[in-house]
Parts: structure tokens; sequence; C-alpha cells
């Protein structure tokens, strides 16, 4: 498969998306008592934990954390594999009447944050429901809004965003990565973090 690729947020940006958003968290919710983040698997768990992380720098206390494997409570999953992968939830505390701030990477069609929402409610009953995302990218399929939003980025349904982190993938980044016309169908796969600057991905400026 073929690809244009372009980067729309690096390292830095990226950094100040997530500063931001915990400015918004704290002036949202006037502090972050009784506060909980919870992070969706893969990668809106690490996100999860470095606003953690950038909350107790700056507030000086702790937030609670969890993080959420949707896997079985997805619309499609009988789409996705006979055998799916399951890592696991992971939410050591009751969220009943607290606020939880659920965290993504990208918000697409709003199906994923369904099947969180989903899950989370069978852990009990929140005070509230919000949610943070690195990066919104439109198309929704259901009536679902971020709260908190690092970047929004106008994309056409063909295109890929695909978000890098450095605990997963060895780099921050985030690229729109456009599929080019070819023979046959294929499903498309994410590029891994060594493949980003090599010479037969033609970048887009």
């Amino acid at each position: 498969m073929k690809f244009s690729m372009k980067t729309i947020m690096e390292e830095s940006e990226i950094r100040r998306a997530l500063t931001r958003i915990v400015h918004e968290i704290i002036e949202k919710n006037k502090g972050t008592q009784n506060v909980a983040l919870i992070g969706i698997k893969r990668r809106g768990d690490h996100i999860a934990r470095r606003i953690a992380q950038r909350i107790e720098k700056g507030e000086g206390t702790k937030v609670l954390i969890g993080a959420l494997d949707i896997t079985l409570y997805r619309d499609d999953l009988q789409l996705v594999a006979e055998t799916p992968i399951l890592e696991g939830t992971d939410i050591p505390f009751d969220i009943t009447k607290k606020t939880v701030i659920l965290v993504d990477d990208v918000l697409y069609t709003g199906r994923t944050i369904r099947a969180a929402i989903e899950e989370l409610l069978d852990f009990g009953r929140p005070k509230v429901i919000q949610l943070a995302v690195l990066v919104d990218r439109g198309h929704r399929e259901l009536p679902i809004q971020a709260d908190f939003v690092g970047k929004t980025v106008p994309t056409a349904k063909s295109e890929i965003v695909d978000v890098y982190i450095k605990e997963l993938d060895g780099v921050d980044r985030v690229l729109i990565l456009h599929r080019r016309k070819t023979r046959g169908k294929r499903k498309a796969k994410k590029l891994p973090a060594e493949q980003l600057t090599m010479p037969d991905i033609d970048k887009e400026s």
C-alpha cells in the first residue's frame, strides 16, 4: 500500500497540547479534587498518565488513574478478529460520584468512546464523564463531542491519522496518511516508527 504522509504534530506541539488540556481540565472542574483519569488502550492510557503527571507537578496533587480495554465492548468485534487480543482493564478505585475524564489519542466516529462509556458504567455511576483527546479528526457517526482537544484536524475519510508516542513507538508524532489508489483492496497498517522517514514515502509540505 502506497501512502503520502504529512506530519501535523511534532513532539513540541504534542507537549504544548497536553499542557493546554491540563489547564482546561483544572479550569473546567475548578481544580482536580475528585477527578479520575481513565485512558483508552493502547495510546490513550499513556496520554492519560502524562496528563496526570502534569497535574501533579502543577497542582501538587495526585489524580486517580486507570485504563480501559474496550475490545469486548466494540460494536464491530465480530468483524475485527475471531480471537481478539485482550490487554485488560485496570481501574483500581471506585468511580462512583467521581468526575471521570476519558482520554484517547484520536476522536473519529465516536464508536470507541461509546464502547468506553458502556464499559465504564459497569464499574459504577460517575458524577460526570468528560472526554479529552489529543486529536479530533471529525466524521462523527454518534453524537459525541470532546470536552478537551489538543488539535482539531479536518480530514477526509480516506485518510488515516496515526499517533506515535514514545512509550510505545519511541517517538512523539502525529501523521496523516493519504492512501494512494492501488490494485486490489488491502487493509492499511500503522507504519513502524523507524519507517517514518523512509525515502519511498512522499511527505506533504
